[in-house]
């Protein structure tokens, strides 16, 4: 039986030195699991940036989102988005009081500005919006601004006489949804949309729509 006892001792041994070396690596697969898992939440920072990229575009390209060559002076506030986004469908009226879709300017570059009877800085931006009208319409191009409140045509008409907008044709939604559909966080929002009836970008508030800055990213969308 003696003999047998290092013969004991030397494989406890081995069986605590193999338990030990189990625990190590169990230890440290934890850790390279940890660590695996937290590079993803690393990663999302720097994606942010992404934007910064997209200012190294060509003026004559309207891209975005974000930040570009096309979003300066009284633009700098415009946004582009990602790719042209199709908008949902919206009905209007005319001085008529017939009903009227965006669809119905498919083929012509948009400006659609939504504005309010109650909204100060719509008023302070409609006579530049009425200029550029005046200035660039054509086959290729119109502004159409819309009235979004309930005040409905007769509020939008009188509106528009008091700012003088000779150039800008009477549309008016009375039922003031106009706005929520298309996500305008406030107002004067105005769209920007390519010929196939998609938003290119917007711009939240009032602006120099008449302007060297807003006539570029204009032509840059007729291209």
């Amino acid at each position: 039986m003696p003999a047998q006892e290092p013969k004991r001792r030397s494989e406890r041994l081995a069986l605590v030195t193999a338990l030990g070396a189990a625990a190590i690596a169990a230890i440290a697969g934890f850790a390279s699991v940890y660590v695996t898992l937290g590079r993803p939440d690393n990663a999302v920072r720097p994606v942010a940036r992404a934007p910064s990229a997209e200012a190294e575009r060509p003026a004559a390209a309207p891209a975005g989102p974000g930040a570009n060559p096309l979003s300066q002076g009284q633009m700098a506030a415009f946004i582009f988005r990602k790719a042209p986004e199709d908008l949902p469908e919206v009905k209007f009226q005319d001085a008529s009081g017939q009903e009227r879709t965006l669809a119905e300017w498919r083929g012509k570059v948009v400006l659609l500005n939504l504005w309010a009877t109650w909204c100060l800085p719509c008023r302070k931006e409609m006579p530049a919006l009425d200029r550029l009208q005046r200035e660039m319409a054509s086959d290729q191009f119109e502004v159409v601004a819309v009235s979004v409140d309930r005040t409905g045509l007769d509020g939008a008409r009188k509106f528009l006489e008091e700012a003088k907008a000779e150039k800008l044709a009477l549309y008016a939604d009375g039922t003031a949804r106009l706005a929520t559909t298309l996500r305008a966080a406030g107002l004067p929002a105005t769209l920007l949309l390519d010929r196939e009836g998609r938003e290119i970008g917007r711009l939240l508030g009032p602006a120099e729509w008449d302007g060297e800055d807003a006539k570029r990213l204009i032509r840059a969308a007729l291209k």
